[in-house]
Formats: C-alpha cells, sequence, structure tokens
C-alpha cells in the first residue's frame, strides 16, 4: 500500500498528506525520503511550498540555530499549517512561547518551567499512582473496551486538570479542546477554521474565569504561576490562549499517545512485551524507546530568516521548513532498525520526540512519569492489553495518534 502511495503522489515526498497517517503507509514513504532525498523541496501541497527535512543530523542542526531557522508564530510559527495571512483574516492569532523567538520566548518558557523540575515531578508520583491504580482498577478482565478512552485519555486528561487546577467534573472539555488546538487540518477551509477558531475562544472563556479566581485566591498551579510572573502577567488574550493550547495539546497528545502506543505497539511485538513482563526495571528505557517509536508529534516546522545553506541545498529567507522527528526516529545512521520496538535499546532517549534544543518540551518529566507510572501499575497487576483490531488512527500530519484502540484484558 505504501507504495502504491509514493506512486500515485503528485509530489511522493509530499509526507504531510493526512492519509499516510490515517493508513499507517508513513513508514516505507519515509525510508525512501531517508534514502533518495533526505532533504526536499515539495512546491506544492496542502499547505504550501515547503522544505521537507527526514533525517536526524540536519534536524538537530536546525534546532541548534533559533536565529536563523525562526519558531515565530508571525512568521508562521511550529506547524506546516501556520499562515500568518490566514491568521489576521480570522483574527486567529495565537502566540505561544513555543511560537516565539528569544529573548521573549526564554522568559516565558523560563516562567512555565519550573512547575515541570524534578521536584515538582516527584511530587506528583504518589496521586498519579493513586490515580492510575483507580483507573485500572476500574477496567474489565476479559471483556472488550477502547484503551484510548478508558485509560490513554482519563489519565492524560486527569493529570492537565491537576497541573491546571481545572474543575475536575469539567475535565472532558480538555480533551476537546486538545483535539481542535492540535489539529491542523482543521486550517484547510473556511468552515472548519470557524469551527476551531469558536473552540479556542470557548477555552478562553473557561480560563478567562480561572484567571479571575487566581487573581484573587493564587495557588500552585500553572494558571497561578502565570498569573504571578512579570513575564506573563500582562499577555494579551490571543497570547493567553496560545500558551493554553500549547500546554493543553502537548500535555494530552504526547502523553496519551505513547499510552495508546504502549498498548499497541508490545502487542505488535509480542517478544519485546516477554522481555518487559519478566524484567520490570527495564520500564524507565521501554517509556523511552515507546516515545521514539510512537513520535506522538510527527513534526515541528522553523521558517528561515535569512538565505542559508543546510547540506547543499540553498534555503531562502522566508520559506518553511519542516523537521519530521517521525522520521529522524527511524534514522538507520542513528537507531539501527528503528521502525521496531525494542525495549532495551541502548540509545533510544536519542530520540527527538521532545525536540532538541530551546524548545525541548517544558514536560518532558510528566509525560515520562505518567507513562512509567502506567507500565508499572500494569506491571503490579500483572495486566496484560491485547489488541482485538486495528487502532482508528488520527488522519493528520502534525499529532500521530489513535482514536480508539479495542483491547482486552488478561493476566500474566
Amino acid at each position: 500500500m505504501a507504495t502504491a502511495a509514493l506512486e500515485s503522489a503528485a509530489d511522493p515526498f509530499d509526507v504531510s498528506r493526512p492519509e499516510i497517517y490515517a493508513e499507517d503507509t508513513f513508514e516505507e514513504i519515509f525510508r525512501r525520503h531517508r534514502a533518495e532525498a533526505p532533504i526536499h523541496y515539495v512546491k506544492d501541497s496542502g499547505f504550501g511550498p515547503y522544505w521537507s527535512v527526514s533525517t536526524y543530523k540536519p534536524i538537530v542542526y536546525i534546532e541548534a540555530l533559533p536565529k536563523i531557522f525562526s519558531s515565530s508564530w508571525e512568521r508562521g510559527g511550529i506547524a506546516i499549517s501556520g499562515n500568518p495571512k490566514l491568521a489576521e483574516e480570522y483574527n486567529m492569532r495565537e502566540p505561544m512561547f513555543i511560537a516565539m523567538d528569544p529573548p521573549q520566548h526564554t522568559a516565558q518558557r523560563r516562567t512555565v518551567a519550573p512547575s515541570f523540575g524534578p521536584s515538582e515531578v516527584a511530587a506528583m508520583k504518589a496521586e498519579c499512582v493513586q490515580r492510575t491504580g483507580e483507573v485500572l482498577d476500574s477496567l474489565p478482565v476479559g471483556q472488550p473496551f477502547d484503551w484510548v478512552q478508558r485509560v490513554s485519555i482519563e489519565l492524560t486528561t486527569g493529570m492537565l486538570a491537576k497541573l491546571f487546577g481545572y474543575p475536575w467534573e469539567q475535565r472532558h472539555h480538555l480533551t476537546e479542546w486538545s483535539d481542535f488546538g492540535g489539529d491542523v487540518e482543521l486550517i484547510k477551509n473556511p468552515a472548519t477554521v470557524e469551527l476551531r477558531l469558536a473552540k479556542m475562544q470557548e477555552m478562553g472563556m473557561a480560563f478567562a474565569g480561572l484567571w479571575q479566581e487566581r487573581m484573587a485566591n493564587p495557588g500552585k498551579d500553572l494558571i497561578s504561576v502565570m498569573l504571578q510572573s512579570d513575564a506573563m502577567k500582562e499577555m494579551a488574550p490571543e497570547e493567553f490562549i496560545g500558551n493554553l493550547i500549547l500546554l493543553i495539546v502537548g500535555g494530552n497528545d504526547t502523553t496519551r499517545n505513547s499510552m495508546s502506543a504502549y498498548a499497541y505497539g508490545l502487542n505488535k511485538y509480542p517478544e519485546e512485551r516477554a522481555k518487559l513482563e519478566a524484567d520490570p526495571a527495564l520500564i524507565p528505557n521501554a517509556v523511552q524507546e515507546l516515545i521514539r517509536w510512537q513520535t506522538p508529534l510527527s513534526h515541528m516546522r522553523r521558517t528561515a530568516v535569512e538565505d542559508t545553506e543546510l547540506e547543499g541545498h540553498q534555503i531562502k529567507a522566508g520559506d518553511a521548513v519542516v523537521m519530521w522527528y517521525i522520521s529522524a526516529n527511524r534514522d538507520e545512521s542513528v537507531f539501527d532498525q528503528g521502525e521496531h520496538i525494542r525495549i532495551d535499546r541502548e540509545n533510544a532517549r536519542r530520540h527527538l520526540s521532545f525536540g532538541y534544543g530551546i524548545h525541548r518540551c517544558v514536560g518532558a518529566r510528566v509525560a515520562e512519569l505518567q507513562l512509567v507510572t502506567l507500565l508499572e501499575e500494569m506491571a503490579k497487576r500483572r495486566l496484560r492489553a491485547n489488541v482485538i483490531g486495528e487502532p482508528t488512527r488520527v488522519p493528520a500530519c502534525f499529532v500521530h495518534g489513535y482514536k480508539s484502540l479495542n483491547v482486552e484484558l488478561s493476566r500474566y
């Protein structure tokens, strides 16, 4: 199927096409991309022209040079869908610190980063264990259910509600807003652009109410932290919404889809699952390997600030440069047989799923905490997730994930 998709495409290396992710045919396409044209200019796509970068080394190079390769939302931001003209037309400006360049990026990141430091994350462990245990103990053994809904979404949404101090009984809104905030396909036509805009405004109003509450009664949650910082307390409404989208999508989609990859991926590689079941000490490394293999965010985009050269290719100022983490995480020069899961892979932690350089995911430790806890609690209960059918996947080139995954639990 992947070969057919390659041959039928107008540009076989236009890897922004949503069907290759929905149909799970991306691996062969990227393998050829890396082998035949690791840096390739796509003249026409659903998101306009862009440079497609598919291998590890040039992606690290780009990430290390933010003065040349900008993340600024005003130039197009961090996703292939970034379109400043469209943002102006629909009043859809959503500046966020990941879509900023220094020094503004530096100041805002420094505000949020302490909430995700080692001691803060360690303090979350006990509650994370309790909540994970409660979710697992509520699941039926030997009966089918949707792992994405009952486990992945429930656990990650709960953590988000905790981080934001969001009302527990309304936490399902966080999942809905995350889905709309991270779906780049919605930008393609006016009807869905307006729907997304309405959802983001709904989110902004809900959090504006929390902002007012925390002004009177600040706590230790992220809203209070932003409110009390010089860098973020005077944010314009669109900047507030932008940073909420960043923190909610980053905190939700990355962890949720890696949790789903745990169930799906280890079912696909039963010999690796057997290793893990026999030796729970492998859990921390297995988590890194699952994050690498899944790559929950397929790409990040940068925009060239000036004319420059990238491994012999002439990049012009204003060109969009799209870094495919999902391909770099399978780069044969770095990860031997990278399309396979190996829970004891020695260099699993070298993955780029959290990015690299100044924009590396600020909440990476929280994601790792949740995933390690899930695997530990499954091991304590000697539970195994057996997949009973192919998942329904997200048809998009940004969030690489699962809409549903039917499983049955058994004991081992």
